[in-house]
């Protein structure tokens, strides 16, 4: 074989071999959440005397963020951060020999998904184990803290209690036996009602609302909200303002400002409270940040915690270059100090690619998620979760699926509604015979509400769900329906009686 060919082929090895290692590294970047990207830098920085941060404004052209002055006391630490680097650089360079001369290899640190997420989730603690320590705080009867936490118990998880109350006072009267009335259940309801936040224990959205006002400061403007929520609460779902405003007799000044503090009113307290506590407790940080205006417009805003600007330390930039420029000169050990110098500087920069990549990468992602869910960071609704697969996001991004499963692990977006895991906004479709596409999150939704409100004595088949999810919209067959209910852990009609 020439000569020429057997250079070709092994310069095209060698780089197929530094595009395979910088892909690795990207991959195994762009999966870790915000803290462990910390903690992997930390550790890169320490391993590799020729990455250091950077005193400069980071540049990103994307996202308008905060960026703090500096003062002397900066300079300062920027110059002895340098000269440390430069003393770390000798003392490397007198230990070529005994140093690891390939590139380093980059291990993500977690092997399986059940790893990550011990490390993740940790021990969560629920909404409703919080309003549990409440109650150990209230003055009650021994009879009505167990009706209150059996009130609890029976929140949705938006922290609303959409069970009625004379399905309340029949379970606890025959699984129970404690015989209640339900204007006693009404009594216990309304103190549970007085619980944080604000709104939780509401029997519907309406009466969530008007508890939420009623934590306000009495001013004309609450007595405006209490009107609207009371006596135009149609027009507010429907989001008519113009009528409310004529039967106010409001300014645009007055209606705007009565709008904006509606908008405030929280839909679903339980949410917002819910695991994700848990998660924050365990130092959990969000990787994502959505704020919902109260005009309804969204921002975004990628969450970059205490990750700081890295560069190539100087030093050893201009050592590579004194090197490069003296070729000719080198003695033995000075060529091997090039060496070690051009692959540490390499394995800095590329590093440095790899963060970036992984910030773009990010970016993109949530905001094609938040373009495909838009409605939801809008209302934060549930049932207005659309359908969402890993495949819709990879074609909005041009990514690849496992780039976008990657970035799915582990992570979560903090909204105006409660900080979910990005895992949260995907779910299947369910394509009826009309072609129409249903999120199977909605479809299990409204199951969900229809079994609790049947009628505990006569529970619903699967037939009867089926008629009574096509009289809501959702004409799915019968088995569909029986696999739904079993995922959701809802058990056949004769062991719901």
């Amino acid at each position: 074989m020439p000569q020429g060919q057997i250079q070709e082929q092994k310069l095209e090895q060698k780089l197929q071999q530094s595009i395979s290692q910088q892909q690795l590294l990207q991959s195994q970047l762009v999966e870790l959440p915000i803290q462990q990207l910390m903690e992997r830098i930390e550790t890169e920085m320490h391993d590799n005397p020729a990455l250091e941060t950077s005193s400069e404004d980071s540049d990103l052209p994307e996202f308008s963020e905060p960026t703090e002055t500096t003062d002397n006391s900066d300079d300062f630490d920027t110059q002895r951060e340098r000269e440390e680097r430069s003393d770390a650089l000798d003392a490397a360079l007198e230990n070529i020999g005994r140093d690891d001369e390939e590139l380093p290899v980059y291990h993500g640190g977690i092997s399986t998904a059940e790893e990550r997420e011990d490390m993740v989730v940790g021990d969560t603690q629920s909404f409703y184990d919080q309003l549990l320590e409440q109650v150990g705080e209230m003055e009650l009867t021994d009879r009505d803290r167990y009706v209150m936490e059996y009130l609890i118990r029976s929140l949705d998880d938006d922290g609303l209690l959409r069970t009625p109350l004379e399905n309340i006072t029949e379970e606890l009267a025959i699984y129970h036996s404690i015989d209640i009335s339900t204007t006693e259940i009404e009594h216990v309801l309304h103190r549970l009602q007085q619980l944080d936040p604000p709104g939780i224990g509401g029997r519907s959205l309406q009466e969530c609302l008007l508890l939420q006002i009623e934590r306000k400061t009495t001013s004309h403007l609450t007595d405006l909200m209490r009107r609207v929520i009371t006596d135009y609460f149609d027009a507010f779902t429907k989001k008519h303002w113009d009528k409310i405003q004529r039967a106010l007799s409001l300014s645009d000044l007055q209606t705007d400002e009565l709008l904006r503090e509606l908008r405030r009113l929280n839909p679903k307290p339980g949410a917002a409270m819910g695991e994700t506590i848990g998660h924050s407790m365990q130092q959990i940080t969000p990787d994502f940040i959505v704020d919902t205006m109260d005009d309804g417009t969204l921002s975004f805003s990628l969450n970059t915690g205490d990750v700081p600007q890295l560069q190539v330390s100087q030093s050893f930039a201009d050592l590579l270059k004194d090197y490069q420029n003296n070729k000719e000169g080198l003695s033995r050990q000075m060529k091997e100090a090039l060496l070690y110098t051009k692959q540490k500087v390499e394995a800095a920069q590329s590093f440095i690619d790899a963060v970036k990549m992984r910030r773009r990468t990010l970016t993109l992602t949530m905001k094609a998620i938040i373009r495909l869910q838009h409605r939801f960071f809008e209302e934060g609704d549930e049932s207005l979760l659309r359908p969402m697969i890993l495949k819709d996001v990879a074609e909005k991004t041009g990514l690849d699926l496992s780039t976008i499963s990657r970035v799915s692990n582990s992570k979560y977006v903090q909204t105006r509604w409660g900080t979910f895991p990005l895992k949260y906004f995907f779910s299947d479709g369910y394509v009826t015979e009309s072609g129409e596409e249903l999120s199977t999150r909605e479809i299990k939704a409204a199951l969900r509400e229809i079994v609790e409100a049947e009628d505990k004595r006569k529970p619903m088949n699967d037939e009867a769900l089926c008629d009574a999810l096509k009289q809501k919209g959702y004409p799915i067959a019968r088995r569909t329906v029986a696999k739904y209910r079993e995922q959701l852990g809802i058990p056949i009609a004769r062991l719901r009686k």
